[in-house]
């Protein structure tokens, strides 16, 4: 009976850290190699590679908790998120709490491997994922803390490797931002009705019926910010055909939230991740050929 018991929370932790939807940790984790690899002009080392990757799912899976934390009170409301561990009470708030403190211990021992100055840039990265789920009550504009959240990993990643964060290591950055906002945006489009109810605040809400101008618009200075980045950095042809493929992507997630229908939205919000895949390879073999 207890051994019934503890696989039932401990299906629920996995649950609760959504190790069971790893989408976000590869929507976490693209833009991370994108930046290990661009610092090291080619494949990064192993040694840094494994800190970062390890350090994308502890705070992938820590910002999780966090985030079903914040929303405690208000999951069991919202279709999409009524199940939840802490909404249905199968984790108590005491465990949550502790949970994420053990991750967070664990992500600061991996950072600790690292040099002084990406240690420094840590504690940046704890705040911004600490605060982003309380985002929601407060601004229309959580996907833009979340964005940042999301893109911290990129300077971390140079600081790492060089101890610099040049200029198209921001443009980096600013492009991770504006995709991010883009596909979470796509991802409220699913709750926004819910959220309305609820009094959840998101972009989705604040654009309203020019969600999807919005969303192009923000894919656009994307690829334009992708396109700088490789400008600065004398990229050669596969980078360039990586990022056209990622326009072909976001054709396609156009045509998939155009009728803002809830199921059609998370395909577009989930297919985000081979953006990321393509550009990564393209990253990889840019500099094979270069």
């Amino acid at each position: 009976m207890a051994t019934h018991i503890n696989a039932n929370k401990l299906d629920a932790y996995i649950r609760l850290m959504r190790l069971d939807k790893p989408v976000g940790i590869y929507l976490l984790l693209w833009p991370t190699l994108w930046a290990l690899i661009m610092a090291s002009q080619g494949l990064p080392g192993m040694g840094v590679t494994l800190i970062f990757v390890a350090g994308v799912v502890v705070m992938r899976t820590a910002g999780c908790v966090i985030n079903d934390y914040a929303d405690r009170h208000v999951d069991g409301a919202v279709e999409r998120t009524s199940a939840r561990p802490l909404a249905t009470g199968e984790v108590s708030e005491k465990e949550a709490l502790t949970l994420f403190g053990l991750l967070i211990v664990v992500a600061f021992a991996l950072v600790l491997l690292l040099n002084w100055q990406t240690i420094a840039l840590s504690v940046v990265a704890l705040l911004l994922a600490a605060c982003y789920p309380f985002m929601k009550r407060y601004t229309h504009l959580p996907q833009v803390v979340l964005g940042a959240a999301f893109g911290w990993a990129i300077p971390m990643a140079f600081m790492a490797v060089t101890e610099t964060v040049p200029e198209w290591g921001w443009l980096l950055f600013l492009a991770n931002l504006t995709w991010t906002v883009a596909y979470d945006t796509m991802y409220a489009m699913v709750d926004r009705n819910d959220d309305v109810k609820v009094g959840i605040k998101s972009t989705a809400i604040l654009f309203g019926r020019f969600d999807k101008v919005i969303i192009v618009m923000l894919q656009l200075i994307t690829l334009a910010l992708l396109i700088m980045a490789g400008l600065m950095t004398g990229a050669v042809w596969p980078y360039y055909m990586a990022i056209g493929f990622s326009a072909a992507l976001f054709v396609r997630q156009y045509q998939q939230i155009r009728r803002r229908q809830r199921e059609e939205c998370f395909k577009a919000f989930i297919e985000n991740h081979y953006v990321g895949l393509v550009m990564t390879l393209g990253l990889l073999a840019n500099y094979l050929v270069a």
